[in-house]
């Protein structure tokens, strides 16, 4: 586990000297978490149909979201497409560890250190300025706590999995823009979940998406009850390991037909 640890440490301690980026992301995401205050607080408004989620709850699940945007897996590793592209991935082929693990590493740093960065100020001034209530109780705060670590999982596996995908289309591009998508609009960034139809929300509660959004802000809001956190936790923690088992399935598979262009 050494040379994993060591290899997440030093990705984060790099990607945290990033504060004036840090710092024009929170201003970006405090002004898009106004933006949908907006829109929902109309929508609350005009109607008068019993809704599944409150209006103070979507109030806490907007802030969480905005806070925990940089958690989403809606980019890859810049430096390994550049490795990809350019042909020096196969220096990454002789290093003497578990590529999957490697690269699982650095896509876990990729994930929580910009989270780091951006979380805990939205969360404060949210909390001060902008209607973001405490946690619905002390377990759906343990509950929201450990689910929010489930999703940093299963959003690295989502972004190793982006990455090794490139071993076949090269420049990621393509693959990058429909992540960035299918990430952003059935997380719940867009759309609470639960105000979706329910003949969608069939369909999204499924998919691995949910699990870093979705399921920490409702457990956190208490619109999922604390007593069924354990399942909302095995959700996460089953597309987790399911990712992580297909991308090391996938990682083998095209290490061992690899062909390095470029270099």
């Amino acid at each position: 586990m050494r040379p994993y640890w060591a290899i997440l440490s030093a990705r984060c301690r790099m990607l945290l000297q990033y504060r004036a980026a840090a710092v024009a992301g929170f201003g970006t995401q405090l002004f898009w978490g106004l933006i949908r205050m907006m829109i929902l607080g109309a929508f609350y408004r005009a109607s008068t149909a019993a809704q599944p989620i409150s209006y103070p709850e979507v109030v806490s699940y907007i802030w969480l979201s905005q806070a925990f945007f940089a958690m989403l897996p809606f980019n890859t590793d810049t430096e390994l497409r550049q490795l990809i592209r350019s042909g020096n991935v196969a220096y990454e082929l002789l290093r003497p560890v578990d590529l999957y693990g490697f690269w699982f590493s650095r896509a876990l740093a990729l994930r929580a250190a910009p989270t780091m960065l951006r979380a805990v100020p939205m969360l404060i001034v949210a909390g001060l300025f902008f209607g973001l209530r405490a946690p619905a109780s002390p377990a759906s705060a343990c509950a929201w706590v450990a689910a929010t670590l489930a999703a940093l999982l299963l959003a690295a596996a989502i972004t190793a999995l982006h990455s090794i995908s490139m071993l076949w289309t090269v420049s990621g591009e393509g693959a990058s823009r429909i992540m960035g998508i299918g990430a952003y609009v059935l997380s719940g960034m867009v759309i609470p979940l639960p105000l979706l139809p329910d003949w969608l929300k069939a369909v999204v509660y499924a998919l691995p998406f949910r699990g870093v959004i979705d399921i920490p802000a409702r457990l956190y809001t208490g619109n999922i009850p604390p007593e069924q956190a354990v399942a909302a936790l095995a959700q996460q923690l089953a597309w987790t390991v399911g990712l992580i088992a297909l991308g090391r399935w996938l990682l083998a598979r095209g290490t061992r037909r690899v062909v390095v262009q470029g270099g």
